[in-house]
């Protein structure tokens, strides 16, 4: 196999701010599902157990001392970087518009300073829309990101609800993909998620992001914004592998009323709006499925770094059954057309 550039499109990082706050957020009163995984890495007991044993901190923390030489080592050209669930949204408004702010300056200083190694997704507060919105052109226009993430749900509600249609708004404008990353789900739909390690990557956090997914395609927001153009990682977050009865439970769903008439089915607006990594999920059955559901041009290749190993997703793509012309896709060409990558040149 030719050796050919790698761009991983799912990788989370922070900024010591961002940490602090949250440890602040972990000893207050809120019921969030999300305490579970953030106090866990953010606040962690003495004696190091549960999430706290795995040390994700400092991976988030890090670019240069570890992150980079892996990288080296492993020939992974790029980290699409971007600010680790929940990012901002756990936050009151003003403090979320500050610290999103902050982390994309901070991003921006990361991309300038290895332009060939990071590119960035842009943090924003969706809770206060109008700032965000600000926030979106600026990270774009001034500081030369990449896109956006979101981190699912802000205090139980989701991207279908107008409230939030300035950012939506902003996006499509700037021609900027969004990744709807997921966090622990909302406080209505927590409930039997709370054991057996339920409440994030294991069950929880599909479940959570699935849900977002499928109420913006059944609720017309792709009607409203029809060059909108939304990311999900871990394989689509199953949707892929159930579109087929999500499509055809939709249109009976319109027939009688109980959802709103729409210009596009579910499965057109998946097709159109919706593009998948590979982040976290290293099944070739799945990506053989994925890739011929969605169309090659619709799939990346991530990691999940650091909560996933960085040498079993280079390993699992070198060996991936798919064509060559498709390795390059998933690889780097993908990236390179949905995030506004620049392309290597001869």
């Amino acid at each position: 196999m030719t050796k050919m550039r790698k761009i991983a499109t799912e990788e989370a990082w922070s900024i010591p701010e961002v940490a602090h706050a949250l440890r602040d957020v972990t000893r207050g009163p809120s019921q969030s599902l999300d305490k579970l995984l953030v106090g866990g890495i953010y606040d962690p007991p003495e004696n190091a157990t549960g999430y706290a044993a795995m040390n994700f901190l400092d991976g988030l923390l890090d670019i240069e001392e570890k992150r980079l030489p892996e990288m080296d080592a492993l020939g992974v050209d790029m980290h699409l970087l971007s600010l680790t669930a929940p990012g901002v949204q756990m936050f009151d408004a003003d403090t979320a518009t500050d610290l999103a702010a902050l982390a994309n300056d901070r991003l921006a200083e990361i991309c300038r300073k290895h332009p060939d190694r990071f590119a960035g997704l842009a943090s924003f507060a969706p809770h206060s829309p109008k700032r965000a919105a600000k926030e979106m052109e600026r990270a774009i226009n001034d500081l030369k990101l990449n896109g956006f993430i979101l981190n699912s749900h802000t205090h139980g509600e989701y991207l279908d609800d107008p409230k939030y249609w300035p950012c939506l708004e902003a996006a499509e404008a700037l021609d900027a993909c969004i990744y709807i990353h997921p966090r622990a789900a909302s406080d209505t739909l927590k409930g039997p998620l709370q054991d057996y390690g339920m409440d994030s990557a294991m069950w929880g956090y599909g479940v959570e992001v699935g849900t977002h997914v499928v109420r913006m395609m059944a609720s017309g927001v792709f009607d409203a914004f029809p060059k909108l153009k939304i990311c999900i990682g871990h394989m689509g977050e199953a949707i892929p592998f159930w579109i087929w009865r999500i499509n055809f439970m939709n249109s009976r769903a319109q027939k009688i009323s109980r959802a709103p008439k729409t210009k596009l089915s579910i499965a057109e607006y998946f097709q159109r709006n919706f593009v998948v990594t590979t982040s976290g999920v290293e099944d070739p059955l799945a990506l053989r499925y994925t890739i011929d559901k969605l169309g090659i041009d619709n799939v990346l290749w991530a990691i999940d770094y650091p909560y996933q190993p960085q040498q079993p997703a280079v390993d699992f793509m070198d060996a991936a059954p798919v064509t060559e012309a498709e390795r390059h896709a998933l690889y780097h060409g993908n990236a390179e057309r949905i995030f506004h990558i620049a392309p290597l040149t001869d």
